[in-house]
Parts: structure tokens; sequence; C-alpha cells
């Protein structure tokens, strides 16, 4: 991304109205490995989410986007914040979830072309300026992951 300063702030569940939630970034954990996937338009890697559809819940569309990304049926998952991103004086929200994948499908056959488990958060990230920070945040709300704390 290369739009200018980019601000990331978390809020507490509840200080961003539903209404104002554009998206859902879910950290997830499967088999103890952080995963991230590509999608088809890029060769960067990336925690799954995206953007809320039209009157769906913020859970919801968390839940749809971990299946559609990653293939997750048989999953937890829990709400950890929300959060905001300014770009040039823009902001937007989001919901950050956590999830922990106990079984998937193959990948399904929507914007995703590779799914992947990592040790550590992978490189070259498709945003670098927010996926870290978010994980970070993340982190303390997994129990023992192999995963190295970011």
């Amino acid at each position: 991304m290369n739009e200018g300063k980019i601000l990331v702030e978390t809020h507490p569940i509840g200080s961003v109205s539903e209404e104002q939630l554009a998206y859902a970034v879910i950290c997830a954990l499967m088999n103890g490995k952080l995963v991230c996937v590509k999608h088809h338009c890029r060769e960067s890697w990336e925690i799954p989410g995206g953007r809320r559809e039209m009157g769906e819940s913020i859970l919801a569309a968390a839940e749809r986007e971990l299946f559609e990304e990653t293939g997750a049926m048989d999953f937890t998952i829990n709400e950890i914040c929300d959060y905001s991103v300014s770009i040039n004086q823009m902001k937007s929200y989001g919901r950050l979830y956590r999830a922990v994948i106990t079984a998937a499908l193959p990948l399904p056959a929507f914007e995703i072309k590779e799914i992947s488990l990592f040790d550590k958060l992978p490189e070259p990230l498709t945003y670098p300026e927010i996926q870290p920070l978010l994980l970070r945040v993340a982190w303390p709300r997994f129990e023992k992951p192999t995963v190295e704390y970011p």
C-alpha cells in the first residue's frame, strides 16, 4: 500500500457502531499454526478477512470470510476489538476476531488462490502497516500457539 501515512488504532468492542464496521479480520490458527492466504490477484500474504456485505452482521461477515478464504467448516471464533485505519485522513472501521480452525474443506473457488500455515507472519504482506499490529493485539487470546510472537 503506497497511499501515504497510515494510522491504525484499536477500540473497545461497542465503541464503534455496528453500522460503521465495514471489515472483519480474523487471526486464525489451525494445528497451532498461523493461517494466511494469497488473493488470486496478489503475490503477497494476508490474514483472512474482508468487507461486510449489505445487511450482514459483522460476525456473519467474519464467519463467511473465514470459510471463503480458508475452507473452515468447524471453528471457534471470538471478537477481540474494533479497529480503525486512517489513510490520508480517511478513516474506515473493522472488527478483529480470533479463530481456531479444527476442520476445513478444500479451498472454495472464491478469490483466494492459496492458503498456508506458518510459524510466524510471512512476507511479503499485503498490508504490512496493518496486519502485524492486529496480530499483536490478537496474540494474547490464543492458548499455547506454536507460532512465534509477532
